[in-house]
């Protein structure tokens, strides 16, 4: 299924439902930081499992406790409803 991409009044209303994502070029990208390496890769497991549900896998990046998650409708070639919907889901971890 082709997804479109949103355009860029969109994407700023997008990014006012979110916390703590910025915008990157045609990708959002927030970085978390958990107590140790341990509760972060519970974080990236848990985003892993929510990606998976919704077969939509955001970029990865492990620093020991810190997790920097970007997401983007390769697909597409930039955003779209489906990266949104997933980092909601992901802000409500």
């Amino acid at each position: 299924m082709t997804q479109t991409l949103l355009d860029p009044h969109a994407v700023q209303e997008g990014l006012t439902r979110l916390t703590g994502w910025t915008l990157n070029g045609n990708q959002i990208e927030k970085t978390v930081e958990r107590p140790d390496f341990v509760q972060a890769m519970g974080f990236v497991t848990s985003v892993a499992l929510l990606a998976q549900a919704q077969d939509h896998h955001p970029d990865i990046d492990i620093r020991w406790n810190t997790v920097k998650l970007v997401l983007s409708t390769h697909s597409a070639g930039g955003l779209t409803a489906k990266d949104f919907s997933l980092a909601q889901d992901i802000d409500a971890l």
